[in-house]
């Protein structure tokens, strides 16, 4: 996972330009509103990444924390909320301070195919230790083993077309192609899953999960989770992320 940490932490060309990067993160706000409880709800985004539409989520819960492992991109996220009362930026490592129980809802999305699978079974634990029992985890952009790279491009260019951006995805997928996210994409690889995989990594880290009908996001292709915690496992030995790297 550290070398995707460091990408992200770059000046990387993953969106195709402003308005890409900008359209991206509403859509995935208004999708995390979707999923919260209650106005009071406490929120966990784990491994946000910039984040841009947070206040939209923060005005939708009542405390809303942002686990982001890039250091300079917690940076800007920290000073960019710092007049948000409802938003606390922290580092993954930050989680394990937090009080058992204490969260409502957590999010995974499109971050489980950048991390290992003992990094992933990591942090559902973590996660697990930190959702009440009434909580939800939802887990998304899930690839599948045999999805390829045709349909992120189709997913790209619809989204795209249907958002002002058609030929900036057209020039940015020329731009990828040569891009350092591609090199790493072919040297290091993307984590894939089945639908059975997911859910049995779910099961063992003591959630009940489901597939959702909708992936969060703009690409139908990906998977989306939706789990929540099974008290029959409350006795599990819980694994922290130091454990499994």
């Amino acid at each position: 996972m550290d070398q995707w940490i460091e990408y992200y932490d770059s000046a990387h060309t993953i969106y195709v330009s402003e308005l890409h990067r900008d359209v991206h993160f509403k859509v995935i706000a208004r999708e995390i509103i979707g999923y919260i409880p209650s106005a009071s709800a406490t929120v966990l985004d784990y491994s946000c990444g910039e984040a841009l539409s947070a206040s939209q989520v923060a005005d939708a819960c009542g405390r809303l924390i942002l686990a982001e492992p890039a250091p300079s991109l917690r940076a800007r996220l920290a000073a960019r909320f710092a007049n948000d009362p409802k938003i606390e930026v922290r580092s993954l490592d930050d989680l394990a301070a937090l009080a058992p129980r204490s969260v409502d809802l957590a999010v995974m999305n499109s971050v489980a195919q950048y991390m290992t699978r003992d990094e992933l079974r990591a942090a559902l634990a973590m996660i697990r230790r930190l959702l009440k029992p009434g909580g939800t985890l939802v887990v998304g952009d899930i690839i599948r083993p045999d999805s390829g790279m045709v349909p992120d491009i189709l997913a790209l260019l619809r989204f795209g077309y249907r958002n002002g951006f058609l030929k900036d995805a057209l020039t940015g997928l020329v731009t990828t192609a040569l891009s350092d996210y591609r090199k790493l994409r072919s040297s290091i690889g993307l984590q894939t899953y089945t639908e059975a995989e997911l859910m049995t990594l779910l099961n063992e880290a003591g959630f009940n999960p489901r597939r959702s009908g909708k992936n969060i996001g703009h690409n139908p292709a990906r998977m989306t989770f939706v789990a929540l915690p099974d008290c029959s496992h409350d006795s599990l030995p819980e694994l922290t992320l130091n454990d499994a790297i």
